[in-house]
């Protein structure tokens, strides 16, 4: 299949996507990653052509840098505890409960056990922030402390993988120095490059966030590290700026949502073999439960105390996982640690945590605004509405 065919074929289903997700309610990040399961089952389309990775891993950065964006520096640290609190049990959980029982019962390798783990560990930043933003939650307390909490595990996840696995490259100090440099010194040269080049149609203020950003990847390629982790911080130290110009800001997010994101999504959900995942549903209902019961069972009494009113919504959408859980499974693959019927098993735990339990989440304990009019448009709300105090 040509490139331009493949494209006119995700073109279509970004479109479908986008309908069926005004039509039923739920979150477009969904319907795309349902709809790669079943285009690239049904019609057998390569998720690893070349130009699709590359716009899929762009889209995981940008992703990343808008999420970070959204985070309020101060609320982050007035609730420093209950973020690093709930990130690292979300992390540390799952990742014990993996290894041992891909380690044991289903007798992988250690190495290939620690992949598990690691895959299985993560929550989904992306798809939490898409739901988010979709629902207006990302401007409200418990939006903004469920997305802290969310870096805080993949942060963990990254290092985990890091540490264990990657062997940086002699590339790495110049990806940390590059990296720390522009989270420096971005926030100082906006005002002026907003004020000198700012609000004109052919969008500057959009082109050098893209523009850092992949140089980042470039050098966090050449380093064997990832992107995502000073995209994230990037977008952290940048929020007070898209405060004080939050056109900006929504021009960048239309532009993420209308090309980049879903192709990162329909990517997602191709990757899944259903075919091995038939042929091993036991294994597969083993990893879900390795993954999801760890999950719920230690973050749920976690957010009854940082997050009461939502704590079951805060515990589904911390549950999620895709893009560090699928970069993970991706390395164990490449590396030849895992197989392919291995890795389609982590990839499908992976997809199916971004699915079900955010869908469960945004169906039954969205939270909502008695006065509420539409399911897409929810506007800031008082703290006291959301989230309650610790205790």
């Amino acid at each position: 299949m040509t490139p331009v065919s493949l494209a006119a074929i995700l073109a279509g289903a970004f479109l479908l996507a986008s309908v069926v997700s005004v039509e039923v309610g739920v979150s477009v990040a969904l319907i795309e990653l349902a709809l790669g399961i079943t285009l690239g089952n049904t019609f057998h389309l390569n998720p690893d052509a070349s130009w699709l990775v590359f716009i899929a891993s762009f889209a995981s950065v940008v992703l990343t840098f808008l999420a970070g964006a959204e985070v309020d520096p101060d609320y982050f640290r007035e609730r420093f505890g209950a973020a690093i609190t709930v990130g690292v049990v979300s992390f540390a959980g799952p990742f014990a409960v993996a290894t041992l029982v891909a380690l044991g019962p289903l007798g992988w390798t250690t190495k290939a056990s620690l992949i598990a783990g690691t895959a299985l560990s993560t929550t989904s930043l992306a798809v939490v922030y898409a739901v988010l933003v979709e629902t207006g939650l990302n401007t409200v307390r418990v939006g903004k402390l469920i997305m802290s909490a969310c870096f805080v595990t993949d942060m963990c996840t990254v290092i985990a993988l890091s540490v264990i696995f990657i062997k940086p490259t002699a590339w790495f100090p110049v990806f940390l120095a590059v990296s720390v440099a522009v989270i420096v010194a971005l926030p100082k040269l906006s005002p002026w490059f907003f004020k000198r080049y700012g609000d004109r149609v052919i969008e500057p203020e959009i082109k050098i966030v893209f523009a850092i950003l992949l140089g980042l990847m470039v050098l966090a390629d050449q380093a064997n590290s990832q992107a995502v982790l000073p995209a994230f911080v990037l977008g952290l130290v940048m929020s007070r700026h898209y405060q004080r110009h939050q056109e900006e800001q929504r021009r960048l997010r239309v532009v993420a949502f209308a090309f980049l994101t879903p192709f990162f999504f329909l990517r997602g959900g191709m990757n899944v073999s259903l075919a091995a995942v038939f042929a091993n549903l036991g294994i597969l209902g083993v990893l879900v439960a390795a993954k999801m019961v760890p999950k719920l069972g230690l973050i749920y009494p976690l957010a009854r105390r940082y997050a009461k009113p939502n704590a079951t919504f805060t515990t589904l959408l911390m549950s999620t996982g895709l893009t560090f859980g699928t970069i993970s499974a991706l390395y164990g693959l490449t590396a030849h640690i895992i197989d392919r019927t291995q890795f389609s098993l982590l990839v499908t735990v992976v997809v199916l945590s971004a699915i079900v339990p955010t869908a469960i989440a945004q169906r039954w304990f969205s939270p909502r605004r008695p006065t509420e009019h539409h399911p897409h448009m929810l506007p800031p709300e008082p703290a006291e509405i959301l989230i309650g105090e610790p205790g």
